[in-house]
């Protein structure tokens, strides 16, 4: 299964892909910190392949540098990779990129288009925010090239993944375009909204998929349900997460080789986030907060813990409120329910503050750490991102959760 993925970001939709056997004719996308994390993570799936993750180890302890690493994995791994922004003056010279590397691997043909367009234009707080602005705002025909990849290479299925908030952007105008776009040489079912935690994801996350197969490839596409219905890691809890992480402070790290405090709990090992075998932690690192947010903080979780109530901000004590219009931000600060099977959506927003993201211990009073964010995304934990620390937490705030796509993944393989 050949895939070529568009806007790929961190890599979350392609991860799926690499756990169900897929090879990649590229990966495109803008962001320069996202390019790097696929880079190292190409280099894994080289690794994994040749029986040589002793040295993706060893980079991850600091041993190897990232050059070396790349370098050491394999040129032809390393060259997926596209650091372009799609667009008109781009296109051709990415067009031209991918059937090298396609030669370079002898791909007769790219079996699955996968991607979807940075979303913020048609999200409903994307929308809230720009205002006027997102009329004009470029990103709402990036689906264009969508279309103009898909009708170029001619793959026997697409995915295309995006915000629920896509349907009625522009009056439904986008939506119409793209489906009739889609439709001209594919037969496309009605598109659905998934929740991730139908797929096992710890964490209310709905996101428009459309799937649609070529009209001259004959394939089923009505056996094609890769919705779950139900969470197949039914009874685990979003404490399930976090409880072999070690504690940390505001501004702490803990990372290296036997940095966990406990085994993995089952939905860990069941999920693939964390293995037994694996015992090298990375990212756990906490944002600096002052005295006045750990206050807060403080407040918002015992709320929760001790009565099960989400704590609005207009009900903090008058001398922490720094808001005159307390209406606006009455879901400011939010705790990660622990004790739920679902937490709520992790979004890039997290990069700015944590404020939404609060850690469920009162004696940490911080919010989340970079790899907490990202097992609720359901990376799994060998899983590193390159860049700083705010570059990362916008990596995973926007990223397909890997549990999710795997499914996906998995079902076309098998339906191809």
């Amino acid at each position: 299964m050949v895939v070529l993925d568009l806007f790929s970001g961190a890599g979350g939709l392609s991860e799926g892909f690499w756990r169900a056997g897929a090879k990649f004719a590229a990966h495109v996308e803008a962001d320069k910190y996202a390019c790097e994390t696929l880079k190292t993570r190409a280099a894994y799936w080289a690794l994994k392949k040749s029986d040589n993750l002793d040295l993706y180890c060893d980079y991850l302890l600091g041993k190897v540098t990232r050059d070396e690493l790349w370098s050491k994995s394999g040129s032809i791994e390393k060259s997926e990779v596209i650091h372009k922004a799609i667009g008109k003056d781009t296109y051709s010279d990415i067009v031209k990129q991918i059937h090298t590397n396609m030669d370079e691997n002898r791909y007769q043909n790219i079996d699955v288009l996968i991607g979807g367009p940075p979303c913020q234009a048609y999200s409903l707080i994307g929308r809230s925010r720009m205002g006027e602005k997102v009329h004009n705002d470029h990103r709402n025909y990036l689906f264009e090239f969508y279309i103009d990849f898909l009708h170029k290479f001619k793959p026997k299925i697409f995915v295309f993944e995006n915000v629920p908030g896509l349907k009625n952007a522009g009056g439904g105008k986008y939506y119409e375009m793209l489906m009739k776009a889609l439709r001209k040489e594919y037969d496309v079912p009605e598109p659905e909204i998934h929740n991730a935690a139908e797929y096992g994801v710890l964490q209310n996350r709905k996101r428009f998929l459309i799937i649609g197969c070529r009209k001259n490839c004959k394939l089923n596409m009505a056996k094609f349900a890769p919705k779950q219905g139900v969470n197949p890691f039914d009874g685990a809890i979003v404490g399930d997460l976090l409880h072999d992480l070690p504690p940390i402070k505001p501004g702490q790290a803990k990372n290296g080789k036997g940095a966990y405090s406990k085994s993995p709990s089952e939905y860990l090992k069941k999920s693939g986030i964390r293995e037994d075998s694996f015992n090298i932690l990375t990212h756990h690192i906490a944002r600096p907060h002052n005295d006045r947010d750990r206050e807060i903080y403080k407040i918002v979780i015992n709320k929760w813990n001790q009565e099960n109530h989400k704590l609005k901000y207009s009900d903090l004590p008058k001398r922490l409120i720094n808001h005159k219009n307390t209406k606006s931000f009455l879901d400011r600060f939010n705790v990660i329910k622990s004790n739920k099977s679902t937490c709520q959506t992790m979004v890039a927003h997290i990069a700015k503050d944590g404020h939404y993201f609060i850690h469920p211990d009162e004696k940490q009073a911080r919010s989340l750490s970079v790899r907490e964010a990202a097992r609720i995304q359901s990376f799994p934990d060998d899983f590193y991102f390159e860049g700083p620390r705010t570059a990362i937490f916008t990596q995973i705030g926007n990223a397909v959760p890997p549990l999710m796509s795997e499914q996906i993944a998995k079902k076309i393989e098998k339906l191809l």
